[in-house]
């Protein structure tokens, strides 16, 4: 088709896929940490308080403190090498094994990239760098495997307010939780039996740890209690283990409100003191990439209040990161869901 003289370049229709993962800060001193919390709490999918009393309370009391604990936690897994968070090591893995991997399917057709809902780098500006390259369709992928308002409602809330601010917007699809694929439970199964081949050399109990939430939260209908069981149920059904022997708990609490239980670091306990269990792994099905939650929390708090109350043997079975089986099952993921727009 002829074109005026001046008319601007058109660059050759893409496809984007888009990965999304929470997020972290860019440094662990106190400044970075702020910024990066601030975001992060003041969100109300994730604190569904009104403004007027929660903003005050964060910025004025919260932000003050949790700042340095925060910022010591961090520094304590931080990849000094990088100069990154593992988090963001780890997604950078996975998304170059994604690009190999969707290339090798669909050619130079798809363009393949990543950001987090809080801090750097933001979904605005891959939305940006997408569509200015060429990107007539973008498929966006929060990297959460259970659905949940506080982590895939908001990450589609934050592109779609990306897609606000573009001219040209390009068609869009978002996908849903894979929390009960065949590919993604065989991923975590296949990296439990990599430390445990057979149910005899397993501990006595395998923990399934799930980042927590307010209980409010699942009566108002949020559906990742029920999913986070099914994932547990179903990998338990896989491995063909003893009824009983894995369990689902539920880390990370903040704040007054009661959470979702068993609460790990208490279970974990309990299990060592009512119960006299010795030996345990703990591994984190809803997450897709190690990050502060699972390197920090499980293998340091979650580990010591275990041993404390009696526990001799503790595993922390890492999270399916960059792992072949679970870069297949995400390709398979991403197949399926540009049917229509790519064959």
């Amino acid at each position: 088709m002829l074109k005026p003289e001046n008319h601007p370049a058109i660059p050759a229709p893409k496809i984007g896929v888009l990965f999304a993962n929470l997020g972290t800060p860019d440094n662990y001193d106190y400044w970075s940490m702020r910024r990066y919390l601030s975001e992060f709490l003041s969100d109300p999918r994730v604190i569904d308080l009104p403004k007027w009393k929660w903003q005050p309370i964060l910025q004025g009391i919260i932000l003050s403190f949790r700042p340095f604990t925060s910022g010591k936690n961090y520094k304590s897994i931080w990849n000094h090498e990088a100069g990154e968070s593992p988090l963001m090591t780890i997604t950078k893995a996975q998304t170059a094994a994604m690009a190999e991997s969707l290339h090798g399917l669909f050619g130079d057709r798809v363009m393949v990239d990543f950001c987090m809902r809080y801090g750097n780098p933001s979904t605005a500006s891959k939305v940006r760098a997408m569509v200015e390259a060429g990107c007539r369709q973008i498929l966006f992928f929060p990297l959460y495997p259970q659905y949940s308002a506080t982590t895939t409602a908001t990450a589609n809330d934050k592109f779609f307010a990306a897609l606000a601010d573009e001219r040209w917007q390009p068609a869009v699809r978002t996908v849903p939780a894979y929390f009960d694929r065949g590919d993604y439970i065989e991923a975590l199964a296949q990296s439990v039996l990599r430390v445990y081949p057979t149910e005899a050399d397993a501990p006595e109990r395998l923990i399934c740890s799930y980042h927590g939430m307010p209980m409010r939260y699942l009566h108002d209908g949020d559906p990742y209690h029920c999913q986070c069981h099914k994932t547990t149920r179903l990998l338990a059904e896989r491995l063909g283990w003893t009824p009983g022997r894995i369990v689902t708990t539920f880390q990370s609490i903040f704040g007054r409100d009661e959470w979702l239980k068993p609460y790990t670091v208490v279970e974990v306990a309990r299990l060592a003191k009512e119960e006299g269990i010795c030996s345990i792994a703990v591994m984190a099905p809803a997450f897709s990439a190690d990050c502060i939650e699972t390197l920090e929390e499980v293998d340091g708090e979650i580990r010591e209040a275990f041993e404390h109350a009696g526990g001799e043997s503790f595993t922390y079975i890492p999270c399916l990161n960059d792992d072949a089986a679970h870069i297949q099952a995400l390709t398979n993921v991403v197949a399926e869901n540009l049917r229509g727009w790519i064959d």
